[in-house]
């Protein structure tokens, strides 16, 4: 398994140029986008550190050794080469690196884009001081859940007072809200020996909320509510499932009577139906850092799988009459409470797109399973059964599987396979999930995994096992 943190290009290509100020704003007025970012507080700045970059490191006392040489062997040719190299000295210890005046703006083409729509970015930056940056070097703040998919997110050029630079690039949109980080601007003086880097605030976010949709009839387990839906009980009522026959009471409906019985023996007798009974559902969901993984660098992490398919048992369990509610094991609280209805779909939707706890890429904050176990059993309802999307790429998802089985909250594994088998430590980490896999069937805990199949087919077959 490995981790497929996305990078930000770097080198430059022919998607930058430089303008004058009326050029780039015709440019940027021409496009279909959406321009977020207000001009007049873009300008707004935090200076962060001014270093030496030791461009010159080592010349001033090379100057003077060559001085001091050509003196001591009367060579004016060497006096003559180190008085040029003290010159050079003194020039790199004149100047400082000018502090930007920019006016930053940023449109995206498209603010609500579909999950893997790729999304057109165009940064403008003016020079609106009266100083010259002869050495300006820009890094765009893209947000680390998406990838930059064609030209850089950065640009090196000089600005003139009043002239503007314009560069675009192009990312995948991912799920979730996605918010740009500030520009970094970088300045230097003429002689590159000082350095100063400032942060441009240009406030622009996306929002890419996935549609859900229903992903197989999910055989749930017999943990039921009082009220009636789909999942058969051993409590005979209301059903289409035969369930025993019993003597026959005033009142029974004359179509639960068993006249065959009555023709064969003349006793009258009442058939009992299986009743069925809806279900309390909790979805959890694994995020911590170790569930970031993919078979290959560029594939979709087990968490994005997982996130993906607990949408679509969210749809089909609300459409079978189930109250269904979401969690995320995560270092980040994320806790949708089981309920029904139009609107809990609305805020299950929006939670699974777009919590923080959910999100495409690791939180990097640090997991507590003992606090996390006693937050979520307070939470948990007492007729809640757990559907628990984990990839099991460790021995913590698997313990706390068999503990939440352990107290009364009937699990089942739905688990996204991210492991390969080109090295030996691949192998490894195959084998150990196998384990983790057969440890928990042994423990008389349901678990489906799922790879190049969709997750309705596993579910399927799931089912069809299961119901031998």
């Amino acid at each position: 398994m490995s981790d497929p943190r996305a990078g930000v290009a770097s080198d430059p290509t022919d998607s930058t140029r430089s303008t004058d100020s009326s050029d780039s704003t015709d440019a940027a007025g021409s496009t279909d986008s959406t321009d977020s970012t207000d001009p007049a507080t873009s300008t707004d700045r935090e200076r962060r550190r001014v270093i030496e970059t030791d461009r010159w490191l080592g010349v001033a006392g090379a100057a003077l050794a060559l001085v001091g040489l050509g003196v001591l062997v009367r060579q004016s040719s060497l006096v003559l080469a180190g008085a040029v190299g003290v010159g050079y000295a003194v020039y790199a210890r004149a100047g400082d690196a000018p502090t930007p005046t920019l006016a930053v703006a940023r449109s995206v083409s498209d603010g609500t884009p579909a999950p893997g729509d790729e999304v057109r970015v165009t940064v403008r930056a003016e020079n609106v001081g009266e100083s010259i940056l002869p050495d300006l070097r820009l890094v765009d703040g893209v947000p680390q859940g998406l990838a930059v998919v064609d030209g850089p997110a950065r640009i090196a050029t000089g600005l003139q007072p009043g002239a503007a630079v314009e560069f675009a690039y192009t990312v995948r949109a991912a799920r979730g809200d996605h918010d740009w980080e500030p520009l970094t601007a970088v300045t230097r003086d003429a002689a590159g020996a000082r350095e100063r880097t400032t942060a441009l605030d240009a406030t622009t976010a996306i929002a890419c909320t996935p549609e859900l949709s229903a992903g197989g009839d999910l055989p749930l387990r017999g943990l039921t509510t009082v009220h009636h839906g789909r999942v058969p009980t051993d409590v005979g009522g209301a059903g289409v499932e035969f369930h025993a026959t019993r003597e026959y009471r005033r009142g029974d409906p004359l179509k639960r009577v068993d006249w065959n019985r009555r023709a064969r023996t003349g006793e009258l007798s009442t058939v009992e139906l299986r009743e069925e009974r809806s279900a309390t559902v909790v979805l959890l969901v694994d995020t911590r850092d170790p569930a970031y993984v993919a078979s290959d660098p560029d594939g979709e992490t087990a968490v994005e799988a997982s996130v993906g398919a607990a949408g679509q048992a969210f749809s089909a369990l609300l459409d079978g009459g189930d109250r269904v509610g979401v969690a995320a094991l995560s270092p980040l609280d994320c806790w949708l409470p089981p309920g029904s209805g139009t609107a809990h779909a609305a805020r299950g939707r929006e939670t699974l797109a777009t919590d923080p706890a959910l999100a495409p890429t690791p939180s990097g904050e640090r997991f507590y399973r003992s606090l996390w176990l006693r937050r979520f059993r307070r939470r948990l309802p007492a007729d809640a059964q757990v559907l628990f999307f984990t990839p099991l790429a460790d021995d913590t998802a698997a313990s706390l599987a068999r503990r939440i089985d352990a107290h009364g909250h009937l699990v089942t594994v739905l688990s996204p396979d991210p492991t390969a088998a080109g090295t030996a430590g691949e192998r490894l980490t195959t084998f150990e999930r196998r384990q983790r896999l057969r440890t928990l069937r042994s423990a008389g805990i349901r678990a489906l995994e799922w790879r190049d199949d969709s997750f309705p087919v596993a579910v399927a077959a799931a089912t069809r096992r299961w119901s031998r």
